[in-house]
């Protein structure tokens, strides 16, 4: 699959469990849901996982921890947020293994 493929399945699947569930859960029930979700459908599914970064030469073993990432391809970052304001996407993937390629989704739970 690709990551477009995969990221039209994520999204699929995060709407079909905010219609189910709703809003005001916390994320970690969210992330477990989806994962189970995008597991039954087949696709290969890491939690929390540290991403390491490169900086002045120096490998930090846990730059981020990756809520999800599904397919050694797409990185999802859930957020559970009670009102809606400025969001910065903050800059994954710099310093890491991941290319320019890599699609990022951002899944909002209001």
């Amino acid at each position: 699959m690709t990551e477009n493929e995969i990221a039209k399945v994520i999204v699929d699947a995060a709407y079909q469990i905010h219609k189910r569930l709703g809003p005001g859960l916390l994320e970690t029930v969210y992330e477990v849901i989806l994962a189970h979700t995008l597991d039954r459908r087949g696709l290969k599914v890491e939690r929390q996982v540290p991403v390491a970064i490169v900086f002045d030469g120096i490998k930090f073993d846990e730059g981020f921890r990756a809520d999800l990432i599904v397919e050694d391809k797409v990185i999802i970052e859930l957020k559970s947020v009670i009102e809606w304001g400025t969001l910065f996407l903050p800059g994954f993937i710099f310093g890491t293994d991941f290319t320019d390629d890599t699609v990022l989704v951002f899944l909002l739970f209001p």
